[in-house]
């Protein structure tokens, strides 16, 4: 055996088959598995803990198996149609491996895994990763697993292990609850069958394994021995008088068959010869499938049948249950063998005793009520009730009025109700844990999701709650409180307000701020640490009786402290604690993710803001930008604008968009825009060239990245200078083209255009330029899709939205427009980054230079003219 990197213990391809023969070979552990199998099709307790399961370690599918001869899968979440109740060999199952190891089986990658590779639903592709926890009985024997897995390798940590863990001790916390359950209900069927037979014998035939079990009497009755009697039907029949066989087998089968009722009486042939007479009577049990499980009944002698008090008596002292009458005046007139021993009295003792005074905390109590009741309207009742000390126990209790007084039957439920109650614990707190992870998990805003954890906390863990957290300067300050009494929240509130201000370096807050655990102190201790006398009353008013403070741990630094109170009589058990902390250390980690995100966003939206400069300020036109990043998690991405002077004095716009949103996408976006600049900036080309050469680098330096933008470069000829146009000469890689907002407020309609193929695909594919007039007063805007689309509405309904915004703004200074658009597309929070450039060329005419500069050129030859 070796040791796995994951600490789990590494055996060879065929322990599928070594770990079944071990788990067979322990006959106890088998029988156990066999009594906590639950006999329905996915009880609803057990589906509702798989689901919880597979919730909070985010799994596809889980499942809660048990191991006896076979696999028996008793509940699951995300399995195929019909695989709960399924029964599988234990040679093919991860569960069975699970069951033979020494603890938990961790399994980050199963296909190459040789523990597992080779099992089938591994194989199959249906388990790429598995976690599997052990189910242990009250002897800690493992009667089968819990697990969860999915199809796709994945990383288990240690929180995970735990979770599942205690997600595993509740799962048998409800295995024994349901074998509890089962045999109450036996109990009190056999119970009833035996008081409507008047019999003394009891029987149970299982008619699956054909295992027939009777009660010491009911085999001394029929002439056998403990010894003797085999437990079969054919040991019922060869006591049968031959002439009573065929009628008794057929009543048997007719109640079999009908799932019904069987009453039989049958004459029974002694070994010394003597012929009894037996009356019986039974109730068949179905299947989930209909189909008849199990027979019970009870019988009794009828050989001289003596009086009816004398059968009573036999009954009542042979039922299982407890059993007292009492008269009209409330005294004890029948005690049997149960009752003595279930109230700790004889029957000597109780005889004419007065209830109320026997036992005087029954007086104005739901015994008081109920009893008073059934004799006042004459019907029967049923409850539950506690008992205090000296009985201290819980009881089911059924009682008949009668003339001459009440009759009551009674069980003790003591266990039951203790089971049922920490199950009952149990899924509060795992409901606690969901619906922490759900609040945290569907927020980025951790630290106000963390001021609403006491609400989540009080009163399922404590009596009241204060939630501090560790500020940036590393101070500490209360964000949030909460009180199970309305009338005392406010009082709450003001000790939370001045508290830290008078507490010393050595209080349990502040221990437990450095040493990152858990401390828990009585009153005391925290009043001898507060200085301060209105927090000392404060505290002394809440009247708690422990302080509880729980660090709320992020990577490798305390991020605040929950701190939880309660008052002297609450019951905290070990459980209570452990999901206390596990609160604290979600909320811990979200607030840790919180400031890491934040962090890793302002230093990736810095570097972004860093790399769109200002715009140049041309003698003769107005430049003005914008960039805003996305709202949601995505905030940094690769939208970018650009705006510079060319060497030959032309003024060429950028727009950009990288696929992607994410720091990867910023930093190629930086790279592109620089290169583009530097292509542009050196050899003074036009748009559809700088394009080109954009295409060329982006394949010789393997950046390997798409994106898409639109060049725009704004010329003069001569001629056009003196009749006061401009000519835009543009390209687009697949980018919007830009809109035109001519001088009288009207959109300027540009020709059919085509975007051509985005950056980054094909650097030799042919592109094309566009040319349009402007007049003075005209104005560009180039922007990125995040100003337009919307995730209910497609691009063509933004492009809409943005030209009729345009038409309303034309007329506002270009600053004002920008602000405005924004405004009104997005309301200043996009669902993506946006980017703008827009231009705005001035209305009055340009002087014509003195003399031809650098730039002029012939009307022949129209090379651009700088609008700087």
């Amino acid at each position: 055996m070796n040791d796995s990197a994951d600490g789990t213990t590494v055996g060879d391809p065929s322990v599928g088959h070594g770990s079944a023969e071990l788990l067979r070979r322990d006959a106890e552990r088998t029988d156990d598995a066999r009594r906590m199998t639950p006999r329905e099709s996915g009880p609803q307790g057990l589906e509702r803990l798989a689901e919880f399961a597979a919730r909070l370690l985010g799994t596809a599918a889980s499942q809660i198996s048990l191991l006896a001869d076979q696999q028996v899968i008793a509940a699951g979440f995300g399995l195929a149609p019909g695989s709960v109740g399924a029964v599988t060999p234990l040679e093919e199952s991860l569960c069975t491996v699970t069951a033979a190891a020494d603890g938990p089986l961790v399994v980050p990658d199963a296909p190459h895994d040789g523990r597992v590779q080779d099992l089938p639903p591994v194989t199959s592709g249906q388990v790429g990763s598995y976690l599997g926890a052990h189910l242990t009985d009250k002897n800690d024997r493992v009667i089968g697993t819990l697990c969860v897995f999915g199809p796709d390798t994945r990383q288990w940590s240690d929180s995970d292990v735990a979770t599942l863990r205690r997600l595993a001790d509740s799962v048998v916390t409800e295995l024994e609850l349901s074998a509890l359950v089962r045999e109450y209900e036996s109990d009190r069927l056999r119970w009833g069958l035996a008081v409507d037979a008047a019999g003394i014998g009891t029987f149970d035939w299982d008619l699956t394994t054909g295992q027939l079990t009777w009660d010491d009497q009911l085999i001394a009755m029929f002439g056998y021995d403990a010894d003797g009697f085999d437990e079969s039907i054919e040991a019922f029949n060869a006591r049968l008088h031959p002439d009573d066989l065929a009628r008794v087998t057929e009543a048997l089968q007719g109640c079999i068959d009908s799932c019904g009722e069987y009453e039989s009486e049958y004459r029974v042939v002694l070994p010394d010869g003597e012929t009894r007479w037996v009356h019986a009577r039974g109730r068949a049990l179905c299947g989930t499938d209909g189909t008849a499980e199990r027979l019970l009944g009870a019988a009794f002698d009828t050989t001289g049948e003596r009086a009816g008090a004398a059968r009573v008596t036999r009954v009542l002292e042979a039922m299982p249950a407890g059993f007292y009458s009492l008269d009209r005046e409330w005294r004890f007139t029948h005690v049997n063998a149960e009752a003595e021993r279930l109230l700790g009295r004889t029957r000597e003792d109780l005889l004419g005793q007065v209830l109320w005074e026997a036992f005087p905390a029954a007086l104005n109590s739901i015994f008081d009520e109920s009893y008073r009741s059934a004799v006042r309207t004459g019907q029967p009742v049923s409850f539950d009730a506690y008992y205090p000390a000296p009985l201290d126990g819980w009881y089911e209790l059924r009682a008949w009025p009668s003339p001459d007084g009440l009759s009551v039957y009674f069980l003790e439920v003591t266990e039951r109700r203790r089971v049922q109650d920490r199950a009952e614990r149990s899924a509060h707190r795992l409901a606690i844990l969901a619906q922490v992870s759900a609040e945290l998990a569907g927020t980025l805003d951790a630290q106000s999701a963390v001021a609403h954890l006491p609400r989540l906390v009080v009163p399922a863990l404590a009596d009241f709650c204060i939630v501090t957290v560790v500020d940036p300067d590393g101070r500490p300050r209360d964000v949030g409180s909460w009180h199970s009494d309305p009338a005392g929240r406010s009082l709450l509130a003001r000790y939370a307000a001045v508290r830290l201000g008078s507490m010393s370096a050595v209080s349990p807050l502040a221990r437990a701020l450095v040493s990152g655990e858990m401390i828990r102190e009585p009153i005391s201790a925290v009043l001898d640490v507060l200085w301060s006398d209105e927090a000392r009353e404060l505290l002394q008013v809440l009247a708690p009786e422990t302080a509880t403070v729980f660090p709320l741990r992020g990577r490798g630094r305390t991020m605040g402290v929950l701190t939880m109170y309660h008052r002297r009589g609450s019951e905290v058990t070990d459980e209570d604690l452990s999901t206390a902390q596990d609160v604290a250390d979600r909320a811990g980690l979200a607030m840790d993710n919180a400031r890491l995100y934040g962090a890793q966003q302002q230093l990736a939206e810095g570097l972004q803001r860093s790399l769109l400069t200002e715009p140049p300020e041309p003698d003769h036109a107005e430049i003005a930008v914008r960039y805003l990043p996305a709202a949601e998690a995505a905030r940094v991405g690769g939208d970018w604008y650009d705006a510079f002077l060319q060497p030959g004095g032309t003024t060429m716009l950028v727009i950009g968009d990288v696929v992607g949103h994410d720091t990867e996408a910023a930093a190629a976006m930086g790279q592109l825009r620089g290169l583009l600049r530097g292509i542009a900036t050196y050899s003074d080309a036009g748009p559809v060239e700088v394009l080109r050469g954009l295409d060329a680098s982006m394949t010789t330096l393997q950046t390997r990245t798409l994106a898409t933008a639109a060049v725009a470069r704004f010329e003069q000829t001569p001629d056009e200078l003196a009749r006061g146009v401009t000519r835009m000469r543009w390209a687009n890689a697949g980018h919007l083209p830009p809109l035109i907002i001519n001088p009288d407020g009207s959109l300027a309609e540009l020709a059919t255009w085509k975007g051509d193929l985005l950056l980054g695909v094909d650097p030799d594919t042919c592109r094309r330029e566009s040319v349009v007039t402007l007049d003075r007063g005209s104005t560009v805007l180039l922007y990125t899709d995040g100003l337009i689309e919307r995730r209910d509405a497609d691009l063509d309904a933004g492009l809409v939205r943005l030209r009729d915004t345009l038409l309303e703004l034309a007329d506002r200074p270009l600053e004002e427009m920008l602000d405005e658009v924004i405004e009104r597309l997005v309301h200043g929070r996009p669902e993506d980054d946006v980017a703008i450039v827009a231009v705005r060329l001035h209305r009055q005419d340009l002087p014509r230079p003195a003399e031809a500069g650098p730039n002029s050129v012939p009307p022949d030859v129209p090379p651009p003219l700088a609008l700087a």
